[in-house]
């Protein structure tokens, strides 16, 4: 499926971004990054770095002319990424939806849902998303890309 085809379905509108709002979701994700590394319940840093993950996807979705409709909000963003970024990337996103039901279950169902290997990776992953969204967006969205940005 294409994310044409996703809108068509009802699961995406369009949507016209900004280098204003790109800029503000990737200072979202380096907040999160340094936040998720903080002393807190290995349960809450694991969500915060899954926020980061998000936005990155979110990033990938509104550069391409898209915002997820609310249904399934979280879960269309992830799968998004490899209809985006490509096929190489259909293992990663099952990990973020992994991480995306792990995160549920610490938020709403109960405590010691993560431990502190689990953070590690997840952050270490978002990092390393980041400097690929940040490759994409330079090669396919040179525009939304500003000198605020940090192009780590």
């Amino acid at each position: 499926m294409s994310l044409k085809q996703w809108a068509d379905n009802g699961w995406l509108r369009s949507h016209k971004t900004s280098s204003q709002e790109i800029n503000d979701l990737l200072r979202i994700v380096d907040r999160d990054l340094q936040d998720a590394a903080g002393k807190i319940s290995a349960d809450w840093q694991f969500g915060i770095a899954y926020n980061a993950a998000l936005k990155l996807c979110t990033v990938l979705l509104y550069a391409s002319g898209y915002k997820p409709e609310k249904a399934l909000q979280h879960y269309r963003s992830i799968q998004a990424l490899p209809l985006i970024l490509g096929n190489t990337y259909k293992e990663d996103a099952k990990y973020l939806d992994t991480c995306r039901n792990k995160r549920n279950a610490a938020e709403y169902d109960y405590v010691g849902v993560a431990c502190s290997d689990d953070v590690g990776e997840l952050i270490e992953f978002v990092k390393e998303l980041r400097v690929e969204i940040m490759k994409w967006l330079a090669a396919n969205h040179p525009r939304l890309i500003t000198d605020k940005i940090n192009h780590k």
